[in-house]
């Protein structure tokens, strides 16, 4: 099947109208026809090929909410029609161990949604159909594109670590990861302090979610939360020295770092070791998870703040995204 979208043909050109086959339909697949697409910093991050992998033409997108439009003849969950959201993968082996134990993101021959198969900045896209996620129908369909990647990067750890409302959690960025955070944390009961270098970001912070603020701006405010808190997770980017807030760890305290940061980073043994403190990553989610968060989301009325762009658009929408002018996440709609 032919379809339309968005590519760029080299690393940080801009997109352009791209024509391409989508090929046969698999017995296990279905396509789903793009009502709204979220833009993620991963997909500039792929647009530059800064991770070393992306593969051009690139057709970015992969926070995707549509209906379906085809099924393979063994699909027989999902009908034509129906609302489903694509995220991050496409599809997964279904036999290896990751897998078999309903860890389809940690799958090692997963098929991310943009790579190999093109994203959702598009008229369609393929996906296997274990990986099309039904919405909720209570659920504001128009903006729960980045629930798909940025809610389940911030969600998946809460249930992987075994987050409970009795703990005190910190988040470290108040930006399109680190303000849906806030909101699941506070919904999910626990008292939520927000990190950030931006002194301005307090009210709206606490708007979100944060029962706290603190000014990372001043790196000795962070001495003052010693030994406070269950949990941190990280949205940012850019993070050199994970020392400090290993600090403000509680004993058997996690770390857990969801931003992507590509620098090497460095901390301190000691304040790791005296408290048995744990460093960790999270990688999305399986769509059990995602379909979990997806209800948890729609039970509690969880939306990320989101700008509305048209997809002809796509590249001034890219742009303001670059330059940090979002609130805080951009969607894409025809």
């Amino acid at each position: 099947m032919k379809t339309k979208g968005y590519a760029a043909f080299e690393a940080g050109g801009l997109l352009k109208e791209f024509e391409y086959d989508l090929g046969p339909l698999g017995d296990l697949q279905v396509d789903v026809k793009v009502e709204t697409c979220g833009i993620c910093y991963s997909d500039i991050s792929m647009i530059d090929n800064h991770w070393g992998m992306t593969t051009y033409p690139f057709v970015p997108g992969h926070e995707i909410i549509g209906t379906i439009e085809a099924v393979g003849s063994h699909v027989k969950h999902l009908q034509i029609g129906q609302r489903v959201g694509v995220g991050w993968e496409s599809g997964s082996c279904g036999t290896c161990e990751s897998c078999m134990t309903g860890h389809h993101n940690l799958c090692a021959s997963s098929i991310p949604t943009v790579l190999g198969p093109y994203g959702g900045f598009s008229e369609r896209v393929r996906a296997n159909a274990g990986f099309a996620i039904p919405i909720p129908a209570n659920l504001d369909a128009a903006a729960a594109g980045p629930l798909l990647c940025g809610g389940i990067t911030v969600f998946s750890p809460m249930l992987e670590n075994n987050v409970k409302p009795v703990h005190r959690v910190g988040v470290i960025g108040i930006g399109g990861l680190g303000h849906m955070a806030l909101k699941f944390l506070r919904a999910w009961g626990c008292e939520v302090t927000a990190f950030s270098h931006s002194p301005g970001k307090e009210t709206e912070a606490k708007e979100f979610g944060a029962h706290h603020f603190v000014s990372t701006s001043d790196p000795t405010e962070l001495m003052n939360y010693a030994n406070s808190f269950d949990y941190i997770i990280s949205t940012i980017n850019k993070l050199e020295d994970l020392t400090p807030y290993l600090v403000t760890l509680r004993p058997k305290g996690k770390l857990v770092l969801v931003g992507v940061v590509v620098e090497p980073l460095q901390f301190g043994m000691f304040p790791m070791l005296l408290g048995e403190k744990i460093i960790t990553a999270g990688a999305i989610g399986s769509p059990a998870s995602i379909a979990t968060m997806l209800d948890f989301a729609a039970r509690h009325n969880i939306l990320p703040l989101t700008e509305t762009f048209k997809f002809s658009q796509v590249n001034e929408a890219i742009k303001k995204l670059r330059e940090g002018k979002i609130r805080y996440r951009a969607v894409l709609t025809h």
